[in-house]
């Protein structure tokens, strides 16, 4: 039983290094690596190093994990999911438009709470698996109820999923496809917590200015107090990410977007 996630946590850890190779050998330029990853945290010409070693980690505790029992490998993997949740939580707070980056390029959603709560999760996982008395290569044998039931929560927490179906659907990355309508993403928007929360501050319900940039549509909106509420709606996904800012005219007196 306590090997039960073995299987899953050694996938995941190889699934993200190889990701994050193929993103740092197709995309290593620095502004395709801005957008992502833990990459996003570090000075340019350190983000194609940064996110090699954090793939070669990945590998070794694979490795590790795989064919040792020695409570090290597994109590880094341990650390190393809960290390990523923290990261993520920062990424969140000070690039709020960046992607965890979790499986290279794919993972260029917004961080919200749902990559959050896996790296949480998968925190969980390899915790109970510490004290598995088989090697994670012997637990491939050994699968469970359990394991599958690992894998449907994880995969309920992946933005990745609805990510790779769009690209099939569109095989474009998305500052290239057509965006929905304007109104149905103001529905999005008006579904969000994030509306539900500044929404009684607001002046009008409807925006007086709108505009696309790459992946994103903005919204302007007044509250009472004559400043502009913005809202950021991301343009991929069923639940896409939402993002405020509050700004006063005095702040920005040259800001004039341009309405799409």
């Amino acid at each position: 039983m306590l090997a039960s996630q073995l299987p899953v946590l050694i996938v995941l850890l190889v699934m993200g290094a190889v990701a994050k190779v193929v993103t740092a050998r197709s995309g290593g330029e620095a502004r395709a690596l801005t957008r992502f990853g833990p990459a996003v945290l570090v000075s340019g010409r350190m983000q194609v190093p940064v996110l090699l070693a954090c793939a070669a980690g990945e590998l070794v505790l694979a490795v590790g994990v795989t064919f040792s029992m020695s409570p090290i490998f597994r109590w880094a993997t341990v650390a190393f999911f809960a290390l990523s949740s923290y990261v993520l939580l920062e990424l969140r707070r000070r690039r709020p438009d960046a992607g965890c980056g979790c499986f290279g390029e794919v993972s260029s959603v917004p961080v919200g709470r749902r990559s959050i709560g896996r790296t949480v999760v998968l925190t969980a996982m390899a915790l109970v698996s510490v004290w598995a008395d088989v090697p994670g290569w012997m637990a491939f044998s050994q699968s469970s109820w359990l394991s599958a039931a690992g894998v449907v929560v994880l995969a309920l927490l992946s933005p990745e999923i609805e990510e790779l179906i769009d690209r099939v659907r569109y095989r474009a990355p998305c500052e290239q496809r057509r965006a929905p309508a304007e109104q149905i993403t103001l529905s999005r928007l008006r579904t969000s917590s994030t509306w539900r929360a500044h929404r009684d501050q607001l002046a009008s319900a409807e925006p007086y200015d709108s505009w696309r940039e790459l992946c994103w549509r903005f919204f302007v909106f007044q509250n009472q107090d004559k400043a502009d509420v913005v809202f950021a709606v991301y343009l991929s996904g069923r639940r896409p990410a939402v993002r405020v800012a509050v700004v006063s005219p005095e702040s920005l007196p040259e800001y004039s977007p341009v309405s799409a």
